[in-house]
């Protein structure tokens, strides 16, 4: 895509449609803050018509995209076997400049879905064929989150007095924090890097990404502990470029079994609501990690959608 293109981009972003997360206004705004980039837009397109367009989605000050955002086919575009050919043919063209520019591997692809799909025929359809132009291009491994929302009508959490929150500026002991947690994890793609990285780099990778890739305080980050003073868990309020999130949280292997989940979430919701003056928090969890979303689900947080997650295996 070049700058010219953008008007011609934004005629196949319709709001609200399963895999599109961005309409014209977030486009633009994410052309703004380098988030979307015309090296990252892909169109087909014959005889002036843009037929099909791919919106990969980045960090500001990444070298690569980081994954597929949107993919969208002119409508109307004939049958699903149609729609599913140009789509493979843009994103074969696509990843394959992204190898050549240096990425190992085709970005994820997510699937923006409402919390009712498998509900719903159209939903079904618009997935199906999406779905099946990803797997052709090598993404072939799917994990389904759960997407929920807080919002202040919900209320603000007391804390329980069961554990105290306390900031703690060195990152290796949130490092060894992270490794720990990491036994019996039920988050899918904490274990597969884990598998990939090791527990010891993973824990750092995860201190590094949320502490220099994600635009929440450092500050925020708190060490919980039993009233005997021992670790407990951990609690990481953070934010994107488009709220505030549940960064991460985790209950040490020791202390799992006592509900501490709900303290962690709760002072994390506390924090961003009370000193980040956030009115909006939303985070995401597997679909498998039901003890999570039951969670969000005791502190009022709303499931409002689903996000299917594709990548190379």
């Amino acid at each position: 895509m070049t700058e010219s293109d953008v008007d011609r981009v934004l005629a196949l972003l319709p709001s609200g449609r399963v895999g599109v997360w961005t309409d014209a206004d977030a486009f633009r705004e994410g052309l703004a803050r380098r988030e979307f980039r015309p090296e990252w837009t892909w169109l087909a397109e014959d005889a002036g018509q843009v037929h099909a367009v791919a919106v990969w989605w980045g960090g500001p000050d990444d070298t690569h995209p980081g994954a597929l955002n949107s993919l969208a086919v002119r409508e109307p575009a004939g049958d699903a076997p149609a729609r599913t050919e140009l789509a493979v043919d843009v994103l074969t063209t696509a990843h394959a400049a992204f190898a050549a520019a240096g990425r190992t591997a085709p970005p994820d692809y997510h699937v923006l879905l409402p919390p009712d799909w498998r509900e719903r025929p159209d939903a079904v359809d618009d997935l199906d064929w999406r779905q099946e132009a990803a797997r052709r291009t090598g993404l072939t491994t799917g994990v389904e989150r759960l997407r929920y929302e807080w919002t202040r009508d919900s209320g603000v959490p007391v804390p329980s007095g069961r554990l105290a929150f306390r900031p703690e500026p060195d990152d290796e002991v949130f490092t060894d924090l992270f490794r720990r947690v990491l036994e019996g994890t039920l988050d899918a793609a904490t274990r597969a890097e884990a598998d990939r990285l090791g527990a010891a780099g993973q824990a750092r990778a995860d201190v590094a990404f949320y502490r220099d890739s994600m635009p929440g305080e450092r500050s925020w980050w708190r060490v919980a502990e039993t009233p005997d003073g021992e670790p407990a868990g951990f609690a990481l309020p953070s934010r994107n470029t488009g709220s505030h999130v549940v960064g991460y949280l985790g209950v040490l292997p020791e202390h799992r079994g006592h509900g501490y989940v709900d303290d962690l979430l709760a002072e994390i919701t506390r924090l961003l609501a009370e000193e980040a003056d956030a009115g909006l928090i939303r985070a995401d969890t597997d679909l498998t990690n039901r003890p999570m979303a039951a969670a969000f689900e005791r502190l009022g947080y709303r499931n409002f959608a689903r996000r299917l997650v594709l990548s190379a295996p």
